[in-house]
């Protein structure tokens, strides 16, 4: 698969050949949301949490005689039948949610992603990222000459990237990972992914 080149102006200066095995391959959407769940879920926390009958504050006296007073019997007050009490079977922060997924799976969906950008025109492939200055400007402006203003925009550099992160980090739509470290989460929320050659040859090279 080839796709067109562009340069910094957004001027399409020749093509970049795209291997198959990572960006031509058959997409099955239950593999995708299979990472995509576990993913989301990977990254919950527990923060809910509740006290039982034995950690709430108080119910140390029992609230009347055993007997001879009418009323049922009752041995403290923090009970989770009495108002202010524990509560049974409530949700813990020792609760896990992580979910484990097999690393081919993952990379299996990487590709299905990356193969559904590219075949929607939704991939893009810069000469390079090498800005002049490191002024956000610059980086605004390239996205404007590619007609990307208001779209999710996410970068796939070639390792980190310090000079990308600083020229688009007070974009509020733009999002910088390196090539390795992309994923089916950070994908599927993106509008266009724009790479750059040697993010290319990283995603090939991990990916195959």
């Amino acid at each position: 698969m080839k796709v067109d080149l562009y340069n910094l102006a957004g001027k399409i200066t020749g093509q970049q050949e795209l291997a198959d095995e990572v960006f031509n391959v058959k997409i099955k959407p239950e593999v995708v949301h299979e990472v995509y769940i576990a993913q989301m879920a990977n990254q919950r926390e527990a923060w809910a949490d509740t006290k039982g009958k034995g950690e709430v504050r108080g119910g140390g006296k029992k609230p009347w005689k055993q007997k001879g007073t009418g009323r049922a019997r009752h041995g403290s007050t923090r009970s989770p039948i009495w108002k202010g009490g524990g509560v049974v079977f409530g949700p813990k922060t020792e609760r896990n949610y992580k979910a484990k997924i097999n690393v081919k799976t993952r990379r299996l969906a990487v590709r299905m992603c990356l193969s559904d950008k590219a075949m929607g025109k939704q991939l893009l492939v810069a000469e390079n990222f090498t800005f002049d200055q490191p002024k956000t400007k610059l980086c605004q402006a390239f996205i404007k000459s590619m007609n990307l203003i208001g779209k999710k925009v996410l970068f796939l550099a070639n390792g980190k990237d310090e000079l990308l992160v600083r020229v688009s980090k007070n974009l509020p739509k733009v999002t910088v990972l390196p090539a390795r470290d992309v994923n089916v989460l950070a994908l599927l929320s993106a509008q266009v992914v724009i790479a750059d050659k040697t993010g290319v040859l990283e995603l090939e090279k991990v990916l195959k």
